[in-house]
């Protein structure tokens, strides 16, 4: 059974997002997709003040069974990546609400937060598609 932490946010995609104050969130994958994945071997991520637009890609996994998109659950711009992950890309498959996050977003309209799944609601989701 996949891990969910009851404070974070979650998208139909697989990603979280956990809101750091009124403009900032931090987004990475779950434990629900890196268990999906397997053991995770690349990620990209965006560059730094690079745009993400919600639902559209802003970087990539590759894990030894293939490589996924990550989707951005908001829009707004990059102010922080997790560059840890260039070396250690396995700290997804370790830690994904730890130190397998992947980036911090400014958010450029705070009410698409509304749009994502409370931990329940993402429970109920992932039960439909195990």
């Amino acid at each position: 059974m996949s891990e969910i932490k009851q404070n974070l946010k979650y998208s139909k995609e697989h990603e979280w997002v956990e809101v750091l104050d009124d403009n900032k969130v931090k987004i990475g994958i779950t434990d629900f997709a890196q268990h999906s994945l397997g053991d995770i071997v690349f990620v990209e991520l965006p560059e730094l003040d690079d745009e993400v637009t919600v639902d559209e890609t802003f970087g990539s996994v590759e894990s030894v069974k293939a490589v996924s998109d990550v989707y951005s659950p908001v829009s707004g711009k990059i102010v922080e990546t997790n560059s840890n992950l260039e070396d250690a890309p396995e700290s997804i498959n370790d830690d994904p609400y730890g130190a397998g996050w992947m980036v911090i977003v400014e958010l450029s309209d705070s009410s698409e937060l509304d749009n994502l799944l409370s931990a329940e609601e993402y429970d109920v989701f992932i039960k439909e598609e195990e």
